[in-house]
C-alpha cells in the first residue's frame, strides 16, 4: 500500500517526513522569523497581528495559548491590552503560553526587554498533541502556522478539546486573494521576489521558496472554515486582511 502523503510546498511527500522538514526550515529562518514576514506580508503583518489582537478582545484574569508562537509577538499583545483593562476595572493579570513545535523558534522569540513584567511562559509541544489538558485556556491563537501542520484537522480538534467553553479560536494565516487581478500581482511579486531577498538577505533561498509554496497550497477561505467548523467551533467567520493576502478565521467553542 502506498504511504499516504501531504504537501510540502508544491511536493507531495510522505506524511511522516513533514514534521521534520518543516523543523529544519524554521530552524533555518529562526534568526530572521521578522525579516521573512515582512517580506511575505509586504511589511504589515504587525498590523494584521494588532487587528487580530483586537478581535480576540483579551480580558483580566484570561489565559492564551500561542500555538507556533515562538516569537511571542501575539502573547505579548494579548498580556498588554488585557492589562489596559485591568488598570480601569481591577482584577487578575492576564497569562500566555507561548506553544512551538520548533525550540530554536521559542529561543529566537526570548527577549528580555519586551518580556519585563509579562507572565509569558514557554512550551514546547506539537499542534497535533498539546501537552495542556481538557477546557485549559480562554483563547487559543495561532498566526503563520496552521499551513505548515502535517494533519490540520488534528490541530483544529486539540484546539477545540484545550479551549474552555465559551473560548475563542483565531488562526491568522497567509491566504488567497479571492480578486483575480490582485492575485496575479502577488504571486508574481512572491514567486519572483520573497525567494530572491530570502537568499540575498537570510543566504537561505530555498526555505523561503517553500514558504510561498506552502501558501498557494494551503485552503481557501471558505474550505478552510469548513474544517474549522468540522472541529466542533461555533459562529466560524472569516475576514480577509489586505485583499486577501492574509485572513483571520475566528470561531467560539459553545
Amino acid at each position: 500500500m502506498s504511504p499516504r502523503t501531504t504537501d510540502f510546498g508544491y511536493d507531495d511527500i510522505p506524511e511522516e517526513q513533514k514534521q521534520s522538514k518543516v523543523r529544519e526550515v524554521f530552524d533555518s529562518v529562526a534568526g530572521n522569523y521578522d525579516l521573512m514576514n515582512d517580506a511575505m506580508s509586504l511589511g504589515i503583518h504587525r498590523v494584521w497581528k494588532d487587528m487580530t489582537m483586537t478581535k480576540v478582545n483579551p480580558q483580566p484574569g484570561e489565559l492564551l495559548i500561542d500555538v507556533a508562537g515562538g516569537t511571542g509577538d501575539l502573547a505579548r499583545r494579548f498580556i498588554k491590552k488585557a492589562e489596559d483593562k485591568r488598570k480601569r476595572r481591577g482584577g487578575q493579570s492576564a497569562r500566555a503560553i507561548v506553544c512551538d513545535i520548533n525550540a530554536e523558534m521559542l529561543l529566537a522569540g526570548i527577549d528580555l526587554k519586551k518580556d519585563a513584567g509579562l507572565d509569558m511562559t514557554r512550551v514546547c509541544g506539537n499542534a497535533e498533541a498539546l501537552p495542556f489538558p481538557d477546557n485549559h485556556c480562554d483563547a487559543l491563537t495561532i498566526a503563520f502556522g496552521i499551513r505548515n501542520v502535517t494533519h490540520r484537522d488534528k490541530a483544529l480538534s486539540e484546539f477545540y478539546r484545550i479551549l474552555k467553553p465559551g473560548g475563542r479560536l483565531a488562526v491568522l494565516e497567509f491566504s488567497t486573494p479571492p480578486e483575480k487581478f490582485l492575485r496575479k500581482i502577488y504571486d508574481a511579486y512572491s514567486f519572483n521576489v520573497i525567494p530572491r531577498l530570502g537568499g540575498i538577505l537570510a543566504d537561505d533561498r530555498e526555505s523561503y521558496q517553500y514558504l510561498v509554496e506552502s501558501i498557494r497550497r494551503f485552503p481557501r477561505q471558505d474550505a478552510f472554515a469548513d474544517m474549522v467548523k468540522q472541529a466542533g467551533f461555533s459562529r466560524v467567520s472569516w475576514q480577509d486582511y489586505s485583499g486577501g493576502i492574509a485572513a483571520l478565521h475566528f470561531g467560539w467553542k459553545i
